[in-house]
């Protein structure tokens, strides 16, 4: 099955696609991928949906390698509402 792992960078993303045996779990992908071999990712996705390493795929998944926030969303907000 054709997995797809993509890895969101600062300035745009990291993309590969595998072709994994049927069973295969979203950690199986990332080991297969070297995208996870820098820091730890915050989280693991498919397709927005947090999953874990055990979570199952099925034919066309895309994992996402999730980063952590830089800012505090309701910091953000803040911010920009002092701004106006």
């Amino acid at each position: 099955m054709r997995i797809e792992v993509v890895q969101a960078r600062a300035r745009g993303y990291e993309a590969v696609t595998l072709t994994l045996p049927e069973g295969a779990t979203v950690g199986d992908a990332v080991q297969a991928s070297g995208l996870g071999a820098g820091p730890a990712p915050a989280g693991l996705a498919v397709f927005g949906v947090l999953a874990t390493a055990a979570t199952p795929l099925v034919d066309g998944d895309r994992v996402e390698l999730l980063q952590p926030l830089q800012v505090d969303p309701k910091e953000a907000r803040r911010r920009r509402a002092a701004k106006l």
